[in-house]
């Protein structure tokens, strides 16, 4: 017995036709038919239309790009139906998955990063109260350098004092605080690169990797 068909499914399966051989017309009116319907039925799972519009798109995309996957004898109502709503739902099960993932995010932020953030701040704390304990003149040096990003040269007029005085007073800083610091705690390396890189990177060259590397 054969199936009657209504005429929606014949005209449906003509626009399917016309979508194979790439006829522009068939796929804009098969896409006007179905388009206004399809975004309402995505947006009842989504809860919203822009995004339901672009689902709807992308479906249509699809029928377009690859039309070979369709039955002849398939409804394509029914197939463009099942596919909106399948793309709504997983377009929610990744919006579950991409939440997840951010409150993961904010729960290390929470504990593990806000502790490393801590203890960076404190070690920064220490080492000023370390570079305070400096004889003045090697302090005001190490802190013109440091701090302020002076050359040696700049330093050494500023100061009324050479160049090679100037570096004298360097190293004497950098060995007494690497020494002072690293006691507090010898056995943790990853402590002792922390101080290193705190003593040994500048404002000046830190701005400079800032404005090479940087956004």
């Amino acid at each position: 017995m054969n199936t009657v068909r209504s005429f929606d499914d014949h005209t449906d399966l003509k626009y399917l036709e016309g979508i194979r051989n790439k006829e522009h017309s068939a796929f804009t009116s098969l896409y006007r038919k179905y388009y206004k319907v399809l975004v309402l039925a995505s947006d009842k799972y989504v809860k919203e239309i822009d995004v339901a519009k672009e689902i709807v798109q992308d479906v249509f995309l699809k029928m377009w790009e690859q039309p070979f996957e369709l039955d002849n004898e398939a409804s394509i109502k029914s197939y463009l139906y099942r596919s909106a709503i399948n793309s709504s739902l997983n377009h929610i099960k990744r919006e579950k998955n991409i939440s997840q993932h951010h409150l993961k995010i904010a729960n290390d932020v929470t504990y593990d990063s806000l502790e490393d953030l801590h203890a960076e701040q404190e070690l920064k704390i220490l080492i000023y109260n370390e570079i305070e304990l400096l004889p003045a003149q090697c302090k005001k040096v190490f802190k013109l350098s440091r701090f302020e990003g002076l050359k040696y040269r700049e330093i050494a007029v500023l100061l009324n004092i050479s160049e090679k005085t100037v570096e004298n007073h360097m190293i004497k800083a950098l060995k007494t605080l690497r020494e002072r610091l690293y006691e507090k705690d010898e056995a943790n390396n990853l402590y002792k690169l922390k101080v290193f890189t705190l003593l040994f990177l500048s404002a000046p060259e830190i701005l400079a990797i800032n404005s090479h590397f940087g956004k």
